[in-house]
């Protein structure tokens, strides 16, 4: 499966499963954005990212850790 930007979910969970250990509250955007650029099913537009784009999948991922 293919990951969008809107998939905010499921780029959570493989972020998580990615970087267990981070606390994602203390990344910044602009590596958060990397990160899931560098992941290996998601396939989008960088172009297509905002900010609350980003805060949707720090707010998912943090639902995660929980």
């Amino acid at each position: 499966m293919k990951l969008k930007w809107t998939d905010s979910r499921d780029i959570a969970i493989a972020l998580d499963e990615t970087h267990p250990d981070v606390d994602p509250m203390s990344l910044r955007f602009t590596d958060l954005m990397q990160w899931v650029l560098d992941l290996e099913e998601f396939e989008d537009d960088p172009e297509h990212c905002g900010e609350k784009i980003l805060e949707a999948i720090q707010m998912a991922w943090l639902d995660e850790k929980d």
